[in-house]
């Protein structure tokens, strides 16, 4: 569902479109426009005629309308067929598209004298391929494309006014592109070292608090609100695992575009916090990389701080014993990249590899990585790209939980505003600097994925006392304006609304919008070593391994017992059945978009969650289930 806060204006406009078109009484109608140019976008020029476009037609899946419930009949705990996940094989048959609209887009290429030689089709259908000149592109889709300059320089070509197609192939088509998407999206913090682009679009790893260099170390959980070490996260939520399906259990760690692992300060943290796993590295998978052979040797701050931080945690928390995946996702750093991996039939499919956001690879990482049980992302951006293209992407990760798979997105660091560009929805939906409407983060926001939020031990207080929310940033939370709040939330949820009553102005969020986050752990004071400095950082994405290691051992148990991995996991956390398997937290607010933000209160909120885990009984609820 869009509703009407989203910066498109998409089906509507019903147009009978004459000129260029060999179809001129071709009933056309407005698919997606935006209100303005995105942030930091200027027209410049009409694109030169001649210059050639890899236009990408999206087709209609089947049944995607029954993805939900699917998902719930596998997801549910109190399904019959709960843990029963899906083949690769029989998800890609019940989604690909039907003939029909494969026969429908092709007829209307060739009416509009677009020759089949030039048709190319994705393996499985999901989509058509076909260069075209920007004026050949005009009389297909009744627009006009000009050429875009960001302000750092860069330029694109693009319609942000908008394009149309047939009235008669709405049912078959999602999106073309490129159209209105504009940038190709980088989705990490620093600038590529294959290629410089526009800051516009990213989706960042939260920034979270200033990384600060510590004169004294404390290696054990008696200085928790100074210094948060392996010791405090295993005593604040009672973590203290018996692994012992490490073979056969399966997690991965996300680092996109430039960010890189140095691996003598992981051993130099591993040695001061958990010495028996020192030495120990992840197994490193690849995508649409340079090069097979991993380089853990770069010394830029800018460059390793993230993984350094990801993996210090996530092997740290799990040890030497449970081998954990590095996907790298290389080039522009996109996380449809990723998706490509893991999934063949994404490749260069709808909202996939679109030319347009992602940039063109040749040759393709397809369907080459193996899909882990837990997948660890400490990357989000603003919910302001083209709703189609998040849907799309939304939809493949469904797809990909429905096999068996927990996706965890860090939910960001500014709090109501999006994560990184601190940007809000000015009243044209247009996303801004602040202030103005909120402006959560994607793909956090996505309804299957796990978005987690950052806590913190409140200054003065121990491991034995409740956390709060962090200080030294907002943690990302609100409504999306582009998702409908999934019915496994709405009881949790409602509650918070009702507690809430007027403290947060109603008509700076959607309120009948998923929600995020999901759950919680702490994000700050986090001890990290970055370039062989011990160093205290914050942020979601400290928050987000730390979860995705107690999910991990969580399937452990779960495998040991003959069970499936939890896969798809909100529908059974926001159920009765866990009730008390997390620790509330109804301390602090998450300020951003000129104003406090959203408080914590009793039960779920969209600061903390549900609250951060409590391993022994989170445990004890997975297992009680088929």
């Amino acid at each position: 569902m869009i509703t009407s806060r989203i910066l498109f204006v998409l089906l509507g406009a019903v147009a009978a479109v004459s000129g260029a078109s060999s179809s001129p009484l071709v009933k056309r109608v407005l698919h997606e426009r935006r209100h303005a140019a995105p942030h930091g976008w200027t027209p410049r020029r009409r694109a030169d005629p001649d210059i050639v476009l890899p236009l990408s037609i999206a087709l209609r899946q089947s049944n995607i309308h029954n993805l939900d419930d699917y998902l719930l009949d596998v997801a549910d705990p109190e399904s019959p067929n709960y843990g029963k996940w899906w083949k690769p094989s029989q998800v890609v048959k019940t989604f690909r598209p039907s003939e029909e609209s494969v026969e429908s887009v092709r007829t209307w290429l060739s009416d509009e004298g677009i020759d089949a030689s030039r048709i190319r089709m994705s393996k499985d259908h999901s989509y058509m391929l076909v260069n075209v000149s920007v004026a050949e592109a005009e009389s297909l889709l009744a627009t006009q494309y000009y050429v875009y300059q960001h302000d750092d320089g860069s330029e694109d070509v693009g319609c942000h006014h908008g394009y149309h197609l047939p009235e008669h192939l709405l049912d078959h088509v999602d999106l073309v592109s490129p159209t209105v998407h504009f940038e190709r999206v980088r989705f990490g913090t620093h600038r590529s070292r294959k290629r410089s682009l526009s800051s516009a679009g990213k989706m960042r790893r939260p920034k979270g608090a200033p990384k600060m260099k510590m004169n004294t170390t404390y290696t054990d959980a008696e200085h928790c609100d100074q210094q948060a070490t392996l010791d405090c996260f295993r005593a604040l939520y009672d973590f203290y695992p018996n692994l012992t399906q490490t073979q056969k259990n399966t997690v991965a760690v996300v680092e996109l575009g430039d960010q890189l692992l140095n691996a003598n300060d992981l051993k130099q943290f591993l040695q001061m916090f958990n010495p028996a796993a020192a030495g120990t590295l992840p197994q490193f998978d690849p995508i649409d990389e340079d090069s097979t052979t991993p380089d853990f040797s770069e010394t830029d701050e800018n460059v390793i701080s993230e993984a350094d931080l990801d993996f210090e945690l996530m092997i740290g928390l799990l040890g030497k014993e449970q081998p954990v995946r590095l996907y790298q996702v290389g080039a522009d750093g996109s996380i449809n990249f990723l998706l490509d991996a893991l999934d063949g039939s994404y490749c260069t499919f709808e909202g996939g590899d679109d030319p347009d956001i992602d940039g063109m690879l040749n040759p393709e990482d397809c369907g080459t990585t193996p899909l882990s049980n837990v997948i660890s992302v400490s990357f989000t951006g603003g919910e302001d790209l083209p709703p189609f293209y998040m849907q799309r992407q939304c939809t493949e990760l469904g797809k990909l939980t429905m096999m068996g798979a927990t996706f965890l997105f860090a939910s960001g660091d500014n709090g109501v505003a999006s994560n990184g560009d601190d940007l809000c929805l000015a009243a044209n939906g247009t996303a801004v600097p602040g202030p103005g409407n909120f402006l959560p983060n994607f793909p956090s926001t996505c309804p299957y994925v796990t978005a987690v939020g950052a806590t913190q031990v409140e200054p003065g207080k121990s491991v034995h006392d409740p956390e709060s929310a962090t200080d030294r940033f907002g943690s990302g939370g609100g409504f999306s304006n582009v998702f409908p709040r999934p019915k496994f939330q709405s009881r949790q949820v409602e509650r918070y609304l009702k507690q809430l009553g007027k403290r947060v102005d109603p008509a700076l969020f959607n309120s009948s919008g998923r929600a995020i986050p999901d759950v919680s752990a702490n994000g700050f004071p986090t001890v990290t070593v970055i370039a062989a400095n011990v160093s205290i950082v914050g942020g979601t994405s400290a928050a987000t391994p730390i979860f995705g290691a107690i999910l991990t051992a969580v399937n452990d148990a779960r495998l040991a017992a003959g069970k499936s991995p939890v896969g798809f996991i909100n529908p059974a956390i926001y159920s009765h059945m866990f009730a008390g398997a997390f620790h509330d937290v109804t301390n602090g607010t998450n300020p951003g978009c000129g104003t406090d933000g959203f408080p914590a209160l009793p039960g779920w909120d969209p600061v903390t969650g549900l609250g951060t885990p409590n391993f022994p009984k989170l445990l004890q609820r997975f297992l009680a289930l088929p």
